[in-house]
């Protein structure tokens, strides 16, 4: 095996990923499993962590670099908030050391929002976008990381301005299950996609935010009196809520264009959205993003 650097970690609510780093960059193994902060609180994260680390063959000396939520006040250790605005290179002086620990852990911190009428916080995200913007940036841009919680980043010569967190993903789940619209999209799974249908949906809620409430009960009335199919409904209600998340995003924001940072069927939605509504983007892969973060980081932690 080629000689590895350091071991980088991204410790969600409910998903752990692990990747061992040679010097040059390349990834020489990697572990995937559900084993998130919700369930390393009750198992010890260390036990968690060590059990990867050794399955990788990680050298009992290699340093490891770990964001998201593992630097929760709930996580391993907390890892705290660095206050927007903010330098994107702040996220790297102000990562915390794992005590008791024999080989060298860092946690990196969150980004929080401290304005009265718009809190907001975020963690494991920031260091997406230190990966996707590569510590530089120039003019104002807007950075979309879509998900269960979508965020919104702004962005102006390397410093964090402002970011928004939108509850996109939990909406529609919650909507499509509990409410009188999972009899519309009941069985739009073993439908094709309905590609039209959401781009109309996409459309109508950016130009019409207002209406949101309204345009989301089209997908049961128009089931009802037209006859749409169970993959149309669907395509209504996940259009409707990415162009309420959008139209609310980009509201009084100057940009000169949107990086995308996502994957899968998420990427593929979004950028759907974005070509519908006519807005410049550059999408990166999540995955790539937050490795890319997370070596940012180390290299500056550990320059050796």
């Amino acid at each position: 095996m080629a000689n590895p650097a350091y071991v980088a970690v991204d410790w969600g609510t409910s998903s752990f990923r692990l990747w061992l780093i040679a010097r040059d960059g390349r990834v020489l193994a990697e572990r995937r499993s559900g084993e998130g902060m919700t369930s390393a609180a009750k198992t010890g994260f260390s036990a968690v962590l060590s059990g990867h680390l050794a399955a990788v063959e990680a050298p009992d000396t290699l340093p490891v670099i770990v964001c998201g939520m593992a630097g929760a006040r709930q996580g391993w250790v907390e890892a705290g908030y660095i206050d927007v605005p903010t330098p994107l290179a702040s996220i790297l002086t102000a990562a915390v050391r794992v005590p008791g620990e024999s080989r060298d852990i860092r946690i990196l911190p969150g980004l929080a929002q401290r304005q009265t009428a718009t809190p907001d916080v975020m963690r494991g995200e920031e260091t997406q976008l230190l990966g996707a913007l590569g510590g530089t940036s120039a003019g104002p841009q807007a950075v979309c990381m879509p998900g269960t919680h979508s965020k919104w980043v702004h962005v102006t010569d390397a410093e964090v301005t402002g970011f928004s967190t939108f509850m996109t993903g939990e909406l529609f789940d919650a909507i499509s299950k509990h409410t009188i619209l999972s009899h519309a999209v009941a069985g739009a799974e073993e439908q094709p996609a309905d590609a039209a249908a959401f781009e109309a949906a996409v459309s109508a809620a950016f130009a019409r935010p207002a209406l949101a409430s309204n345009l989301l009960f089209t997908a049961r009335s128009g089931q009802l009196l037209h006859g749409i199919s169970a993959a149309a409904a669907q395509a209504r209600l996940s259009g409707t809520l990415i162009g309420l998340e959008i139209a609310g995003a980009l509201q009084d924001a100057a940009t000169s264009g949107i990086t995308l940072v996502a994957s899968g069927r998420l990427q593929a939605l979004y950028e759907q959205a974005f070509k519908t509504l006519s807005l410049a983007f550059t999408a990166i892969d999540a995955d790539a993003a937050v490795r890319r973060g997370l070596s940012v980081a180390a290299e500056a932690i550990w320059p050796n």
